[in-house]
């Protein structure tokens, strides 16, 4: 990725739409779910999201979610997302999702696409997954990960996903406290946390982690900044500062409606460029 060329860099995208596999039928009510929560239209392609955000000259970091233990769906294959990134290399950066269920199976699959160059991080969703992100299961895969130095992205708050449906689909808020984190991040300091999303109904905890713990950041995805927690604003105006990521939830939310409601949230305009780029250039190794 070359950040000079660009305006942000977006580091929460996701590929919800697989041009190598039909879409499975056990996702389809949990995108129905989502898709009347977030009032979400059409999911675009991995193509298209990449189009979408070169014309705008805005880089992404994009994944999928692994959710095949809890959710029972089939994956988009970390394999197409790795090579969206590799055709498109100078804006594009691709995380891979591995469900720490899959054990030592999936420690070596993290490990290939480690040794293979295309993957510069992880993406999990402790709800969607259904894992406490504290639980030593998971462990192996984070050493891995650490070893290497790479970030991980992890979901926290509530979650869209499964908001509506009986039973909210199975899925427990309990697992995206962002407290649990803390433990991660001081487990191993040499992998770079990212909080995912205003941490509602636990922000507090979100922020006092991210204070505590140097290798910890969050992105701001997933909420227009015109609704977020009157504490995230002034932590991002403060003391956090470098420590906030511009993110979307693309294509839950929009880049074009998040940098204009950005823009009216009451950030102080010295910290925009930070969010929206230089803090990112920081947490993903890319300067």
């Amino acid at each position: 990725m070359n950040p000079d060329n660009l305006i942000a860099i977006d580091v929460h995208t996701h590929a919800e739409v697989s041009c190598r596999q039909e879409p499975d039928e056990a996702w389809k009510p949990f995108e129905e779910a989502a898709s009347k929560y977030f009032k979400a239209g059409k999911r675009p392609t991995i193509a298209e999201t990449v189009a979408y955000y070169r014309e705008r000259k805005i880089g992404l970091v994009m994944f999928t979610v692994d959710s095949e233990y809890q959710i029972g769906n089939k994956r988009i294959p970390n394999e197409e997302v790795i090579d969206a990134a590799r055709e498109n290399s100078d804006m594009m950066i691709a995380f891979a999702s591995i469900d720490p269920h899959k054990g030592r199976m999936g420690v070596r699959e993290a490990r290939a696409l480690i040794a293979g160059g295309g993957i510069k991080g992880f993406k999990f969703h402790p709800t969607a997954q259904g894992f406490m992100p504290n639980d030593r299961m998971a462990y192996p895969l984070y050493e891995a990960i650490a070893e290497h130095k790479l970030p991980a992205i992890f979901h926290t708050g509530h979650s869209g996903i499964g908001s509506g449906m009986p039973g909210g689909g199975g899925l427990r808020l309990k697992y995206s406290n962002p407290i649990h984190l803390d433990d991660v991040a001081a487990d191993f300091p040499d992998m770079t946390i990212i909080l995912a999303h205003p941490s509602w109904p636990w922000q507090d905890e979100a922020l006092s982690v991210c204070l505590h713990k140097p290798n910890v950041y969050i992105d701001l995805s997933g909420w227009s900044p015109k609704y977020f927690p009157p504490q995230l604003v002034q932590y991002a105006n403060g003391q956090l500062k470098h420590k906030m990521l511009f993110g979307s939830d693309y294509p839950l939310i929009a880049p074009d409606r998040w940098i204009k409601d950005f823009k009216e949230a009451g950030f102080k305009p010295e910290v925009h460029d930070l969010i929206l780029k230089q803090n990112a250039i920081r947490a993903l190794r890319l300067g």
